[in-house]
């Protein structure tokens, strides 16, 4: 298992094309030229400073892979799309159509993208931040062509044997002497000049092995061959090494000389576990400081994907965020978390990468979510603070972004469409004119943006929560055992090193006050902290709503640490010698 020697940092998610687009007219299913697009020249050194001042220690360039769109860059010699197979006028950056190249919507000058995207890291490195980029191994575009591969280098599917519905030698899967079919029920607003025509059809992103997928499927994206048999009860063949991986290999390799600092592999999980377990120590070769994080969401094959895959960090999405969503919409159990870490990470949490939003999911301030962004502080400061994984802001989500507007193919869903050109005020009233300050935020954005600096430096800069060992309370505190403790409301633990001791409490109800004691153990008083019966300590508050300060002396106190939590609220101590 990879173990990077410091898991706790801080990942700011930047999609380009929304961040630096001052553009305020926001048409409905707009063009790039009525919507407009942010640029990489757009994240300037002030922009990386206030990033860095922020707190975030990496920022993950979503969006950065030249794809599939609907705007015609032909004049540039990159060949256009056809419109029946593109989700959006902008497009999905998930949709790839050429792995060596990055997206023109991104450059001022689009002759200099390339020149434009590596400025855009020395920048970073320069702001001592540092740059992850998508790693999309699934699927690519389905008019994939790479116009600037290195001499020597050939496309996917250029060797390939269409008539063979698999080939360990193939690129692609195939439907034998049928045609693709565009999903029934398809639209685009652009007036389509011809059908789109691809023969044989290829096998669809989302592990469809049929000539016609549905609107709901990635219809857009072709399956990559990683040498395994689907149609076979996947049946692997990976000796001699298949061509995929050879071609995926120089990708990553490519981008690393680049200077890229790590990659978010994208459904990483539809990709055999032994492809990444030979490529990922194959590319720390040419820098072993490169981190790897896998979206990933079959608990069942967390363990596999770090010790057989070789990946630094797994998205935790339906573990610690589908907990924390339920507690913060007023559902769910607080003591969902013990299990969770219990049964589903446990050793591998320094593993995990904990989020609350990010493009895929709604925002937290949509009313599709909590509709507050208030509502969840409770909940991604628990995210951050539980264990030593690294965290992930979304931007935009320090700003209460809505996302309550329907931009064109996305719709009205509560997400920040991924598809669409759209300028997000929330974010604008921070960029505008390249100030990136606070001078044009609302009161509460500003508290808000706060809170997450805030909480952002105290786990970097506190080593209970960067390194320290994890001690899970609620079973001492159980409904019952502590009078008015509530366990499905309430959650408390302990982070602790040799020098440093944390309490932290939360209360997950918005509605009611709990007045109550925290009980610790005395062995673990005494034996796991290090604290002595009989001396009196002081809880310094740290964090929290406000936390305030506790003098306590165990002995004195055979209830427990006396606890006021009002409703939503949370609490984090410092013990003092």
């Amino acid at each position: 298992m990879s173990a990077p020697h410091n898991h706790k940092f801080i990942i700011y998610q930047l999609l380009v094309r929304h961040f630096g687009n001052t553009n305020t007219k926001n048409k409905f299913f707009g063009s790039l030229s009525e919507n407009g697009s942010g640029k990489f020249n757009q994240i300037s050194d002030k922009a990386l400073q206030s990033i860095r001042e922020f707190g975030a220690t990496h920022i993950w360039y979503t969006g950065i892979l030249e794809h599939a769109t609907m705007t015609d860059y032909s004049l540039f010699g990159i060949a256009q799309d056809h419109p029946m197979i593109v989700k959006g006028k902008a497009g999905s950056p998930y949709a790839v159509k050429d792995y060596y190249d990055v997206d023109p919507d991104l450059a001022e000058n689009v002759t200099m993208r390339m020149e434009e995207f590596e400025a855009l890291l020395h920048r970073t490195r320069s702001q001592k931040l540092k740059s992850i980029i998508d790693f999309i191994p699934n699927h690519v575009a389905r008019q994939y062509r790479s116009d600037k591969r290195p001499e020597g280098v050939s496309d996917f599917g250029e060797q390939d044997r269409t008539d063979l519905a698999f080939s360990p030698d193939n690129n692609f899967y195939y439907i034998p002497n049928e045609p693709f079919q565009v999903p029934e029920g398809l639209s685009t607003p652009l007036k389509v000049k011809h059908e789109y025509v691809e023969f044989p059809a290829k096998a669809t992103g989302n592990d469809v092995f049929r000539a016609d997928p549905t609107v709901y499927d990635w219809y857009e994206t072709v399956k990559l061959n990683y040498g395994v048999d689907y149609l076979d009860n996947r049946k692997t063949h990976f000796d001699p090494i298949p061509d995929t991986w050879l071609k995926m290999r120089d990708i990553l390799l490519f981008w690393t000389r680049k200077g890229v600092d790590g990659f978010r592999c994208d459904m990483a999980e539809m990709v055999p576990v032994e492809f990444w377990g030979w490529v990922i120590p194959l590319v720390k070769n040419e820098n072993p400081e490169l981190i790897f994080i896998a979206e990933i969401y079959n608990p069942n094959e967390y363990r596999r994907y770090l010790s057989d895959g070789k990946f630094d960090y797994l998205y935790d999405k339906v573990g610690l965020y589908d907990t924390m969503r339920r507690l913060v919409e007023g559902g769910g159990n607080a003591d969902d978390i013990t299990r969770l870490w219990q049964q589903e990470t446990g050793e591998i949490a320094p593993n995990m990468l904990r989020f609350l939003e990010n493009h895929d999911e709604q925002r937290i301030a949509s009313r599709y979510f909590a509709g507050n962004p208030f509502s969840a502080l409770p909940a991604m400061a628990m995210s951050a603070t539980l264990h030593t994984g690294p965290v992930m802001i979304y931007s935009g989500q320090e700003l209460g972004v809505a996302a309550n507007d329907a931009e064109g193919y996305q719709g009205d869903d509560g997400r920040t469409s991924i598809f669409d050109y759209w300028g997000i005020p929330e974010l604008q009233a921070w960029t505008r004119g390249g100030k990136f300050n606070e001078n044009n935020l609302s009161d509460k954005q500003r508290i808000l943006r706060k809170f997450y600096a805030d909480l952002n430096h105290l786990i970097v800069a506190n080593e209970a929560f960067h390194s320290g060992a994890f001690y899970d309370l609620q079973y001492v505190n159980f409904h019952g055992q502590s009078t008015g403790y509530d366990s499905t409301r309430i959650f408390s633990f302990l982070r602790y090193t040799s020098r440093q001791k944390v309490l932290a409490v939360f209360n997950f109800d918005h509605q009611s006050e709990f007045i109550t004691h925290v009980r610790i153990p005395e062995p673990v008083w005494v034996e796991t902290l290090g604290l002595d019966t009989d001396r009196n300590y002081e809880l310094a508050g740290i964090f929290g709503n406000p936390a305030g300060d506790i003098n306590f002396r165990f002995d004195e106190s055979p209830g427990g640490i006396p606890v006021s939590l009002p409703p939503g609220a949370f609490r984090i101590w410092q013990i003092m010698d």
